[in-house]
């Protein structure tokens, strides 16, 4: 199963939309994503991000939700004994 990750630009580099890519937030880890298919993302928004490309924008509403739910799994993982 593959999923994609919400996380916040933190800052943008490139002027071309297809090469520009960006600095994401994901809970205190960097990665770098392209921006390509997010053309109108800037630093500040949230972003869906599957295999270092950003899919789409989403709310920080929206993203602060993902996070909970993400959460509560590894709390699931960690009481089925599956933690880390």
């Amino acid at each position: 199963m593959c999923l994609a990750i919400p996380g916040k630009i933190e800052s943008v580099s490139g002027d071309d939309p297809l090469t520009r890519m960006g600095k994401i937030n994901f809970g205190g880890i960097l990665k770098e994503a392209c921006l390509a298919y997010v053309p109108e993302a800037k630093v500040g928004d949230y972003v869906i991000v599957h295999v270092g490309f950003a899919l789409s924008r989403l709310d920080e509403d929206e993203a602060q939700k993902v996070f909970e739910y993400l959460k509560q799994i590894e709390e699931l993982g960690e009481l089925e004994g599956g933690g880390p």
